[in-house]
């Protein structure tokens, strides 16, 4: 039987800081905690060493928080545990390995200790180049630690970054939005993804914008924020860099697999605290009490899975639409029914006519995608595909 693909996403829920914007599973550790974690991290991964038998890896994934707050020696052990776990020795060069970064965490060591135990895709996370935005936002760095990480980075060897960038951030100008592009640029790294900010209720940025009057500070304007949204993907196709995803660009050969297979519906497992998975149109989150999770993992308990949904063959669906309609490229149409035994027409036919007529949508060569006008408003055309 062969085997399907699966993808690895590896939680480091701790950071040096908890930015001002971030609502995801993270907050500071000491020594001992991110010790204690590895050890229970590793029990995690070899519980799963019977999946070995039905996938083969394609992709890993360290995401966070601030994977890059680990010691080199954590993340070493961690891979190495992978490798065991699911017996990747053989095709191991063939497997996507990414490793998010916050300048600031960077070292010569650990980026020595990344490439020994095969990650070979870096994501650092600027966000901005201009030093008020990055203060507004609660970054730990500055853009001259940003610039030491990057050139630290090629130094040790890696050829495929990644770099983080935001826009609509609070004081946020155009030209501060085109300055921080063309610096970007200027380095040529191979991937770029640039995000609108979104105030996320409960975080710190959000609770100051309820009191924006004592901040001090605006939201750019709705026009403002497409604005930046159109000349960047202008200025970053100029440079060389084709957009693949509604906010990521790539020069050739250099689109993120392990984010593609996250809008293809690819099986993934998600390992560490609060990790969600997506196993055979099941989904499932991990335990998010660090203290509940250190102390089962230690015992060798393994913890039973959260909030765990079957997908109907709607939920598939509706899935299957809003996940690949982020791509440039949009779905195919005889993947539709050989996923689903049924007609792309006979479950969106009518809606995609609607779409088409208020153009948001292209229908040609055998596949469904968004316009740019559609790009721009993505998230109201793709909530027209939920029943």
């Amino acid at each position: 039987m062969e085997k399907k693909k699966l993808e690895l996403y590896i939680h480091i829920p701790f950071c040096v800081r908890k930015c001002n914007y971030c609502d995801f599973l993270s907050a500071p550790a000491s020594e001992p905690v991110l010790t204690a974690y590895t050890n229970a991290l590793c029990r995690e991964i070899e519980s799963y060493t019977c999946l070995q038998k039905i996938y083969d890896v394609s992709t890993i994934f360290f995401g966070g928080g601030t994977p890059s707050i680990m010691k080199g020696t954590d993340i070493i052990r961690i891979m190495d545990t992978i490798k065991k776990a699911f017996a990747l020795s053989e095709a191991f060069s063939y497997v996507e390995v990414s490793m998010e970064c916050n300048p600031g965490t960077v070292t010569d060591e650990k980026l020595r200790a990344y490439k020994k135990c095969g990650v070979n895709r870096l994501s650092i996370g600027l966000q901005t180049a201009n030093e008020k935005e990055l203060g507004i936002l609660g970054r730990i760095h500055t853009f001259s630690d940003f610039l030491e990480s990057f050139s630290m980075a090629r130094k040790a060897g890696f050829t495929n970054i990644n770099v983080d960038l935001m826009t609509a951030i609070p004081e946020q100008t155009m030209e501060s939005c085109l300055d921080t592009l063309e610096k970007v640029i200027a380095l040529s790294p191979e991937h770029i993804s640039a995000y609108s900010l979104i105030l996320e209720e409960g975080t710190e940025l959000f609770e100051q914008y309820q009191k924006k009057e004592k901040a001090g500070w605006m939201l750019p304007s709705e026009e403002a924020e497409r604005q930046m949204y159109e000349r960047t993907g202008c200025l970053l196709q100029e440079a060389g860099y084709k957009r693949y995803e509604i906010s990521n660009y790539a020069r050739e050969g250099y689109e993120c697999r392990h984010n593609t297979g996250y809008w293809k519906r690819v099986d993934y497992l998600g390992l560490g605290l609060g990790a969600s998975s997506l196993l055979s149109n099941t989904r499932f989150q991990n335990e998010e009490n660090l203290t509940v999770y250190l102390e089962e993992w230690e015992n060798n308990n393994a913890l039973l899975q959260e909030n765990v949904q079957v997908l109907t063959k709607q939920e598939q669906m509706e899935e299957f639409m809003f996940l690949g309609l982020r791509l440039v490229k949009g779905i195919r149409i005889a993947e539709f029914r050989e996923v689903f035994c049924e007609s792309y027409e006979s479950v969106y036919g009518e809606l995609t006519k609607q779409l088409i007529h208020r153009g948001l949508l292209v229908m040609e060569q055998g596949r469904v995608f968004l316009t740019a006008y559609g790009r721009d408003i993505s998230n109201q055309v793709l909530a027209e595909f939920l029943f």
